[in-house]
Order: C-alpha cells, then structure tokens, then sequence
C-alpha cells in the first residue's frame, strides 16, 4: 500500500487554467455590462465625452480661458479622464466579489480571477475612452500643447494602481457590510471638487491646500496636467506617494480576501 502511494503523483490543475478563467470572465463581464444596453461600448465613450463638454461649457461662459492654456475641452480632459478611470476601476475590483458569487463556487475560478478580469476590462475600456476622447479634442481644437507620452502613460498608471488597491479594499468593506456601498459614494461625490481637477490646487491657499495633498488623484491629475502643458511645473506631484497608499490599500484588502473571502460569500 505504501508502494501505491509513493507511485501515485499529485494532482495538479491544468497549465494556464487561471489564464483561461480570467479570459472568460472578461468575455462574460464585457456581455453583461455592454452587450445588454443598446449602444455598448458607444455609453462609455459618451459619458466621460458630456462630462468633459458640460464642465467646458459652464466654465467657458464664466471665464475667459482656463486655469491652464487657451482651450476648455482639454483642460477638464486632462483631469477628467484619469478620474473616470480611478472611479470605474475602483467600483468594478469592490463589485468584483459580489457580482460573481456564483461564479467563485466553481474550483477553478478563484477570487483573484474575477478581480483581475474586471479591473482588466475597466482598465482598457477607461484607456480607449481616453485615447479616443483626446485624440477627438486634439484633431478638433487647436490646444496649444505638447504632449507627453510617458508622463501620460505613467499617469494612468498611478490611477490604475490606485483604483486597483482602493477596490480591494473596498471589496472587503462591501461584501462585509453592505452599507458601505452608500457610505462610500456619499463620501466620493465631493471627490471631483477636492481632487484638482475643476481648480488647480496651486491656487489655494494654505493651508487647504497642504490638506489637499492627501488626496492622491490631486497628484495624478497634476501629473497629467504636466503631461499636456509644458510649462506647467507640478512641483507637488508625488508619485511614490500614491503608489505607496496604493500598496497598503491593495494588500490589506487582499490579505482580508484571502483570508475571509469564503466567509464572506456566506453571508
């Protein structure tokens, strides 16, 4: 009997199973969150593109140019779009959880795949509203500015990582107690007004403004800013600062999850 058993050879799941698991459940979250809506994928574009255009339209009627540069449309742009991203990553990683309760049952797909298939989705759904949101203010405007594609791209990243350890922390608070839900988009709907989008925080005073700096999307948004506007400075951006809030979120969350998440389901 103990021969049998030294022969016998562990079972392993098969290679690039979690590959699979998280490919599916991109495809199946693409279908539920735009293929049941007329118009898809044209409803994300749209929205972060009115959002854009409303703010540009009221400001422009108070002011003569905006806090930076000549032109309105890419200047809330600017400030806009890595919001939108940080909000809806942020939303789909603490959804993750309860939106695939069903899912999770199966052994093979583990809390960790539906979490990276939603915050893969959000993550490129945000990156081609962007691109195609910039790239229609740039062709139609003429903005004055220079742009710079790593800063840009690093900016996104900071707003990606962010959205990624807020949602997980998140995802431990709402699946635990639901009224965190509420609690947390009351707390997030001042967010556009602190977070240096509408107002550049340079022109704050202190010591608001010094308060204002721990706000991490202040420091993306000034780095996008940066990005597009050569002469602006943004000496406050920290970007170790954001990802640092981003590490301690993202593993606190994950070390809760990793922990709890089957008693979680539970409930």
């Amino acid at each position: 009997m103990d021969e049998v058993l030294r022969n016998l050879k562990p079972v392993r799941p098969p290679r690039f199973a979690s590959v699979r698991s998280i490919v599916a459940l991109i495809l199946r979250e693409m279908s539920a969150t735009y293929g049941r809506s007329p118009g898809g994928y044209i409803w994300a574009v749209l929205e972060p593109a009115l959002g854009v255009a409303l703010m540009a339209a009221i400001f422009s009627v108070g002011f003569r140019s905006p806090p930076l540069g000549t032109n309105f449309p890419i200047f809330y742009a600017t400030g806009l779009l890595p919001f939108f991203l940080y909000i809806n990553v942020s939303t789909a990683v603490a959804q993750a959880i309860n939106q695939s309760r069903q899912l999770l049952n199966y052994p093979r797909v583990t809390f960790i795949d539906a979490i990276l298939a939603r915050f893969i989705l959000a993550t490129l759904t945000q990156l081609l509203v962007g691109y195609l949101l910039l790239t229609g203010i740039l062709m139609v405007f003429e903005t004055q500015t220079i742009l710079n594609l790593p800063m840009i791209l690093l900016a996104y990243s900071m707003a990606a990582v962010l959205a990624l350890g807020v949602g997980l922390m998140n995802s431990v608070l709402m699946t635990r107690w639901a009224i965190w839900h509420t609690v947390w988009s009351v707390f997030n709907r001042p967010l556009v007004i602190v977070s240096n989008i509408i107002f550049l925080v340079d022109e704050i005073p202190e010591p608001f403004r010094s308060w204002l700096m721990w706000n991490p999307i202040v420091h993306i948004a000034g780095l996008m800013r940066h990005a597009f506007y050569y002469s602006y400075e943004a000496a406050y951006v920290d970007v170790m600062y954001v990802f640092l809030v981003a590490l301690i979120l993202g593993t606190i969350g994950l070390l809760f999850l990793r922990r709890y998440y089957r008693d979680f389901l539970e409930l």
